[in-house]
């Protein structure tokens, strides 16, 4: 079988998944607190058919060496943490992050999750949950039922005014979680990420301190996602598809010709 078959397979193999991610990627375009992510790319083994720097004569060595590659393979899919632009609400429960780090929430097994959408809502008790699966945001802060408004600072505390008081009752502290390796967080869906053995151990601090982001009530965090950007990606990866497959059609020419003229 012509090598040209199965290296080309693998390029077509490999944009299929670079689409797949794309793809993606423009679906959550409107996704708050969404992170494109993009496909890390490897070629893959090669045939040394002479080595570079081997022995041509007695007082020579061979300049290159013939290696023919095997084709190529997507080895990981990064998540790009950059910043997204910043959408003004006026929901009191709509919190942004200004700068790196994560809001932490609890899932119903009891363990740690992380978002960097600040979309919170109240559930019937009046805790601070996230919206679409009520997950409780850690540490646990219960808003009073006859609070007539919410402050939360930059630092992430959070304070109420209810009736009859002219001063404001700080009633709880949001923490701000961080990674060493934001990228090796394991993505849940959601809008939620696991830590992982690759991005360390959660470091834990207060908002606009020791290189964490602050917090920006009344906003949210659009997603990273530049459409143009994408469809530029697109074109290239279809462009690259159709040539592998081009690639694959020549050859299945070339070995029809022999079997029709040999």
């Amino acid at each position: 079988m012509h090598p040209a078959l199965w290296i080309s397979k693998t390029g077509v193999d490999a944009q299929q998944t670079n689409i797949a991610v794309i793809s993606n990627n423009v679906a959550n375009a409107s996704t708050v607190g969404f992170k494109k992510s993009r496909a890390v790319f490897e070629d893959l083994l090669y045939q040394t058919v002479n080595q570079a720097g081997g022995i041509s004569s007695e007082n020579s060595k061979l300049p290159n060496g013939l290696n023919i590659g095997a084709g190529t393979k997507v080895v990981a899919t990064q998540k790009m943490f950059t910043q997204g632009n910043m959408l003004t609400t006026d929901n009191s429960l709509d919190l942004m992050i200004e700068g790196s780090g994560f809001f932490e929430v609890q899932m119903p097994d009891g363990t740690a999750a992380y978002t960097r959408n600040g979309q919170f809502s109240l559930d019937d008790t009046g805790q601070i949950v996230t919206p679409g699966s009520g997950y409780v945001v850690q540490p646990p802060i219960t808003i009073p039922d006859d609070s007539t408004s919410i402050t939360v600072s930059s630092s992430g505390e959070v304070s109420v005014q209810t009736p009859g008081t002219a001063a404001s009752q700080v009633i709880g502290q949001l923490t701000m979680t961080d990674f060493i390796n934001p990228a090796g967080l394991d993505p849940l869906g959601q809008n939620l990420y696991t830590e992982t053995g690759a991005s360390g151990t959660p470091i834990q601090g207060t908002a606009s301190q020791d290189g964490l982001g602050s917090i920006r009530q009344g906003a949210l965090e659009t997603s990273n996602v530049n459409v143009t950007e994408e469809l530029v990606n697109l074109i290239q990866g279809q462009r690259i598809y159709e040539m592998n497959s081009k690639v694959i059609s020549a050859v299945d020419q070339m070995l029809s010709y022999i079997n029709q003229n040999l």
